[in-house]
């Protein structure tokens, strides 16, 4: 990926892809409520350890750039959006105006981290 990708951008494309794995290995299984809890942890788990073969490199590449202060953030702000795509589209679930503060202000924090000054 870092060949192919400039380093400042490839941790931001692995941390989306992970993220993704990442939201549907917590939160997927929450369709499947009548599924033995055993069975969703063991599926979550699989699919979590993809997550972890994105997210790793991510870091390691983006490290090169980025400081781990600004990878947490980039990696808090992704699972966030992330999450507010799946929990619309996926589970259904309107995210109301305090949501989209509350969220807001953890943007403003992420923009005081990344800013130099």
């Amino acid at each position: 990926m870092a060949n192919i990708l400039p380093a400042w951008l490839a941790p931001v494309v692995l941390l989306l892809f992970s993220n993704v794995f990442m939201t549907i290995a917590w939160y997927g299984h929450l369709k499947f409520k009548s599924a033995p809890i055993f069975l969703a942890i063991v599926i979550s788990w699989a699919i979590a350890f993809v997550e972890y073969c994105l997210a790793v490199p991510a870091n390691r590449i983006g490290h090169a750039v980025y400081s781990a202060a600004q990878l947490k953030t980039m990696q808090e702000i992704i699972t966030l959006t992330v999450f507010a795509g799946f929990s619309v589209l996926y589970l259904k679930e309107p995210l109301g105006l305090n949501h989209i503060i509350g969220f807001s202000f953890i943007a403003v924090g992420a923009f005081f981290i990344f800013h130099k000054g």
